[in-house]
């Protein structure tokens, strides 16, 4: 049986970015033939927390996806980032997923514990807790995708569809 997966990347949000590396991610993966998955894509999502959030609640909601992989761009790192939690205040809601299981066999994937404290971490604490809160049993990771240029993108891809595919097993 085909595993359903929700995956989001975002828009740009400054003047002079041409692109934003999630969402180029995402458009590479939309050219690869060979994932034995069903995906859905919600691209360039707005650098808005709300708007954002309630864009990739009622797509969950639509959609019932076996796993969700939330994606931002990270251009200060050099590889892909899962992260393990998001906070909101003083709460701190954190994956269900092995990550230390789903990065192993990687090229180049680290696990992160600081998602940031921009859109990227009010959207993966967002959906987390929609996921808690309506008792939604998907997987949910948040990726931060690096800068992509012709020396990384082979290797980047690669590992992007390793973390796919090890999430359809779990």
């Amino acid at each position: 049986m085909k595993k359903r997966f929700l995956l989001t990347s975002f828009d740009t949000w400054l003047s002079d970015q041409q692109s934003n590396s999630s969402d180029d991610l995402l458009l590479e993966v939309t050219k690869l033939e060979t994932l034995p998955h069903h995906l859905t894509f919600l691209r360039q999502l707005p650098v808005d927390v709300q708007l954002a959030s309630d864009r990739v609640i009622q797509k969950i909601n639509e959609l019932q996806p076996d796993s969700i992989i939330c994606c931002g761009m990270a251009a200060s790192r050099t590889q892909l980032t899962v992260e393990f939690c998001a906070s909101c205040q003083e709460r701190v809601l954190q994956t269900k997923v092995d990550l230390e299981k789903l990065v192993a066999g990687g090229r180049g994937i680290e696990i992160s514990h600081d998602c940031g404290k921009f859109v990227c971490e009010g959207l993966y604490y967002s959906v987390l807790d929609h996921l808690r809160q309506s008792q939604i049993r998907a997987n949910c990771i948040f990726v931060h995708v690096p800068v992509l240029q012709p020396e990384n993108l082979v290797n980047i891809v690669a590992d992007f569809v390793l973390i796919i595919n090890k999430l359809a097993l779990s």
